[in-house]
C-alpha cells in the first residue's frame, strides 16, 4: 500500500475464508516437513549421522546440520521474495511447497553413517539447505497471500490463520514421530524414523493442488497493473525500509529463537535428564493446540489495541518463564510439564507469531513488500531458531545446568521487546483513510 492509499475490502468473507484455508493447509504442509527435521535432529539424527560422538556431542553436531538449514533461509527469502514482487506471490507458494517435499522424501531414503561414512552426513546437510531456502520463500508468501485479501480493520484476524498452518505443520511431525517412537528401539532406528519422512510427499502433492486454486493478491495485482514493480525489489526495500527491516529482525529475535528452544532443544534437554521424550513430545502437541487457537485471539486483538502492546506482552511473557519453564520440566510430572509448555508456547509465543504477520505487512510498502519482509523475516532465522538449539546444547554441556539457558532466553526476550518498543504502531495503516503521520518514519512510505 502507498501511504496515501488506504486499505480496503479485498475480499468477500467467502473469498478471504477460502484464501484463508488454502493458505493454512499449504503452510501445514510445508513445515510439517520443516519440523520433521528438528525432531529428528534431537532424537534420531546424532546416533545415526554421527554415531562417533559421545551421545550429547553428536546432538550437537545434529543440531549444526539444524543449523544450517536456516542459515539458507535468508537466500531463499532474497530468491522468493525477488520473483515474489516480480512475478505473483502464487507462483511461489507452489515452487517452495515442491522443493520442501521433494527433498522431504529424499531424507526419508538417506543411507546412514554406518552404511556410506561421512557422505551421509554431507547429503543430510544438502538436503537440509533445501529445505532452508524452500520455506525461506514460504513465510513471506503465504503471509501475504491472506494479509493482502483481508478486509479493512480485520487484517490481524485473517492473516494470523497463516501461522495457524505451522502449528498444524508441528503437531502432525509431533503426532507422526510420536507414533514411530512406539516402535522397538532397533526398528525404529532402523526404518521407523523414516515412514514421517516418506509421508510427507503425500501432503506436498495435496498442498499443490489446493494452492494450484487459489487467486493472487488484489495488492500485487495492484502493483502490476500501475507499473510499479521494482527492478530489483531487495535493493529497493534495503534503500527504503532500513529500519523497518532491523525491527522485523529484531521483533523474532523472543519468538523464534525461543521457540525452537521450547520445540526442539527441550527434547534433546528432557534425553539428558531423564524424563520422557513421549511425555514431551504430548506437551508440545498439547501446546500447539493451545496455541492454535490463541493466536488467532490475539491476531484479532490486535486489529483492536494496536499490534505492539500484544506483541509485547508476549515477548514479557517469554522473559518471565524463562527459569520456571525449565523448573517445572525438572519435575517429570505430566501435569507440570503440559502447564510449562502451553504458557511459554500457547501465551507468550502465541501473542507474538499470531500478531507477526498483520504488524509485518503494515511495516512495509506493496511494491517490494514481499522481499521485504522475507529479508526481514529470515535474518532473524539464522541468528535465532538456527543457533538456539545449538546454543542451548552448547551451555548444557559446558555448564551441566539450565540456568545458561534461561538467562540466553532472557536475552532473545530484552532484544525482541526493545525492538518493537522502538517500532511505531501500525493498526492504523489497515484501518485508518489517512494513515498516522507517525507511521511515516517506521519505514511504511515506498
Amino acid at each position: 500500500m502507498s501511504p496515501t492509499t488506504p486499505h480496503k475490502p479485498a475480499a468477500g468473507p467467502q473469498s478471504i475464508r477460502r484464501v484463508a484455508i488454502a493458505s493454512l493447509t499449504g503452510t501445514a504442509l510445508e513445515w510439517y516437513d520443516f519440523f520433521l527435521y528438528g525432531t529428528a535432529a534431537a532424537l534420531v539424527f546424532g546416533t545415526l549421522f554421527f554415531p562417533e560422538a559421545s551421545p550429547l556431542a553428536g546432538t550437537l553436531a545434529s543440531f549444526g546440520t539444524f543449523a544450517v538449514g536456516f542459515a539458507a533461509r535468508p537466500l531463499g527469502g532474497i530468491i522468493f521474495g525477488h520473483f515474489g514482487d516480480r512475478l505473483g506471490r502464487k507462483p511461489m507458494l507452489v515452487i517452495t511447497l515442491l522443493i520442501m517435499g521433494f527433498t522431504t522424501f529424499l531424507i526419508g531414503t538417506l543411507p546412514t553413517y554406518a552404511q556410506i561414512g561421512v557422505w551421509a552426513p554431507i547429503l543430510l546437510t544438502l538436503l537440509r539447505i533445501l529445505q532452508g531456502i524452500a520455506v525461506g520463500g514460504e513465510w513471506g508468501g503465504s503471509v501475504l497471500m491472506i494479509s493482502e485479501h483481508a478486509p479493512a480493520g480485520r487484517r490481524g484476524f485473517y492473516s494470523a490463520w497463516s501461522q495457524v498452518g505451522i502449528n498444524l505443520g508441528f503437531i502432525t511431525s509431533a503426532a507422526a514421530f510420536a507414533a514411530v517412537q512406539t516402535l522397538p528401539d532397533e526398528a525404529f532406528l532402523s526404518w521407523g524414523w523414516r515412514i514421517p519422512f516418506l509421508l510427507g510427499a503425500i501432503p506436498a502433492v495435496v498442498g499443490l493442488i489446493i494452492r494450484l486454486k487459489i487467486e493472487e493478491t488484489p495488492e500485487f495485482k495492484s502493483v502490476q497493473h500501475a507499473g510499479e514493480k521494482q527492478r530489483l525489489p531487495v535493493l529497493h526495500a534495503l534503500k527504503t525500509h532500513p529500519r523497518s527491516i532491523l525491527i522485523t529482525a529484531g521483533a523474532r529475535m523472543a519468538e523464534n529463537g525461543g521457540s525452537y528452544i521450547f520445540l526442539v532443544f527441550s527434547l534433546a534437554y528432557g534425553k539428558h535428564i531423564g524424563v520422557d521424550n513421549g511425555l514431551l513430545l504430548t506437551g508440545i502437541i498439547v501446546a500447539n493446540v493451545v496455541e492454535a487457537g490463541s493466536m488467532v485471539g490475539f491476531g484479532a486483538l490486535s486489529d483492536r489495541i494496536g499490534r505492539r502492546p500484544v506483541y509485547m506482552a508476549g515477548a514479557v511473557t517469554l522473559i518471565v518463564s524463562a527459569f520456571p519453564f525449565f523448573w517445572l520440566l525438572d519435575t517429570g510430572t505430566p501435569v507440570l510439564v503440559w502447564l510449562a509448555f502451553i504458557i511459554v508456547i500457547g501465551i507468550g509465543h502465541g501473542a507474538m507469531i499470531g500478531t507477526q504477520p498483520s504488524f509485518f505487512t503494515e511495516l512495509f510498502g506493496k511494491s517490494s513488500r514481499y522481499s521485504a519482509i522475507s529479508l526481514g523475516h529470515e535474518l532473524a532465522s539464522v541468528f535465532a531458531g538456527g543457533l538456539s538449539p545449538l546454543i542451548a546444547t552448547a551451555l548444557l554441556a559446558a555448564t551441566d545446568s539450565s540456568w545458561p539457558i534461561s538467562v540466553y532466553i532472557i536475552l532473545l526476550g530484552s532484544i525482541t521487546l526493545v525492538s518493537v518498543y522502538l517500532a511505531r504502531e501500525t493498526v492504523q495503516r489497515d484501518t485508518a483513510s489517512t494513515p498516522d503521520p507517525r507511521l511515516r518514519s517506521a519505514g511504511t512510505h515506498e
